[in-house]
């Protein structure tokens, strides 16, 4: 731990400033803070309540409170925005019901500290932390994380190192592995690569070896700085050791090489991560589909298209929006009998258009070919499978109307009503 501390030393000295971390991910926290409910009825009773009646009215529904569907996450995250003061009256109420019934559960405190962290408010942390010790509850390196990320949260690395800096000296609360991974995920985000290199060092100095979630900080944090040898170096670590990269790491090395305006290593990598049988989603997709248009190769789109179809493993999301983006492609290059051969083989396959900027590429395209009765086949074709948006309809009344066909616009207008459209 000695040299994990030196390695840090240069860090903090560099970045001891404040950054704006507005959310991390938390460790392990399973208490019924962090439940989802359907519904609140609580949460319009207290919207509606005066700040000074918040508290008796939490009182009087404690019995109910205690069920473990309800979520003190969702009711003062959805308070937090129209009424922080009540927000934080909630919190208030949550500790002092802590304290009064003599909450020996450590854990029970770390939950409640990083529902504090989540509403930015380290001072309530750290009343909290002081009570707890004050009940006789000794701290674990659960409760000192939850409070570092509070005080990330709020934007006070200083605080967070100092409390770093305790658990260090300390027998009984040892940095752990969730302890570094917290700054090397806040520098990340922040763009702070040395820092974020720094802790990682750090990390693997302390004993702790490298985890999924240390590289998907790694690599996010170098593609979103441009540092692309970096990336790759990591990603090359990672797979060393042995470790299945996430669907976040593959989206962001993806977004990299296309950054890069690298279309053969991008193709490279997506059939690789196909052909291995990793997961491919609609963001990636969608990004390489951008880089095929931004440098025109609708060639290579086809016969990506064409290899993707010997596939078994892509969700028809995938397929999907790699059928668009050649669509996309071809109304761009006003090839109607491609776009109308594309949209066929589409349709066969059960899936249609994604997204009506898509559809609205097709149809200006048909505009501007003046091919009218083809426009209305398509529509036709794309009737069953997609319902028209109002900007849709917008763009087809408005292209009648410039090309003198009223009584396409009067069918427009009285399909769009039809369709409820408003």
């Amino acid at each position: 731990m000695a040299s994990a501390c030196r390695v840090l030393v240069s860090v903090r000295k560099r970045y001891a400033g404040r950054f704006n971390f507005l959310a991390l991910l938390s460790g392990s926290h399973h208490l019924n803070f962090h439940n989802e409910s359907s519904s609140n009825p609580l949460l319009v009773e207290l919207l509606r309540g005066s700040n000074s009646r918040l508290k008796a009215t939490l009182d009087q529904e404690f019995c109910s409170l205690k069920s473990s569907e309800f979520s003190w996450e969702s009711l003062v995250t959805c308070l937090r925005p129209s009424s922080p003061e009540k927000a934080r009256l909630v919190l208030e109420w949550v500790l002092e019901k802590l304290v009064k019934e003599n909450e020996k559960n450590h854990s029970a405190f770390s939950d409640y500290i990083f529902l504090c962290g989540k509403l930015q408010n380290v001072p309530l942390a750290m009343q909290a932390f002081a009570s707890m010790e004050a009940n006789g509850v000794k701290p674990t390196s659960l409760v000192f994380n939850s409070l570092i990320n509070a005080c990330l949260c709020s934007n006070d690395i200083s605080t967070a190192f100092s409390l770093f800096e305790i658990m260090e000296s300390s027998e009984s609360y040892k940095p752990d592995f969730q302890t570094f991974n917290m700054f090397i995920t806040a520098f990340s985000m922040s763009g702070k690569i040395d820092a974020m290199l720094g802790w990682y060092s750090a990390k693997k100095a302390a004993g702790f070896g490298p985890d999924l979630q240390t590289f998907e900080s790694l690599v996010s944090g170098c593609i979103k700085s441009r540092n692309f040898e970096l990336a790759d170096e990591i990603y090359e670590e990672m797979m060393s050791s042995g470790i299945i990269p996430s669907i976040s790491i593959l989206e962001n090395m993806l977004e990299g090489l296309c950054k890069q305006k690298s279309l053969g290593r991008a193709e490279e990598f997506f059939k690789y991560v196909i052909g291995v049988r990793w997961e491919i989603n609609e963001n990636m997709t969608d990004k390489l589909m951008a880089l095929y248009q931004e440098i025109g190769q609708v060639e290579k789109m086809e016969k990506l298209l064409e290899t993707m179809m010997k596939s078994h493993s892509i969700t028809d999301g995938v397929f999907s929006r790699i059928h668009c983006g050649l669509i996309r492609m071809y109304a761009k290059l006003d090839r109607l009998d491609d776009v109308e051969f594309a949209v066929g083989s589409m349709l066969k396959q059960g899936l249609s258009f994604t997204s009506s900027d898509d559809v609205e590429k097709v149809i200006c395209s048909y505009f501007r070919r003046e091919a009218y009765d083809r426009l209305e086949i398509f529509l036709e074709c794309i009737g069953t499978s997609y319902t028209l948006s109002r900007s849709t309809y917008d763009l087809l009344i408005s292209g009648y109307r410039r090309a003198g066909l009223y009584e396409k616009v009067d069918s427009m207008i009285e399909a769009m009503k039809s369709a409820g459209v408003t």
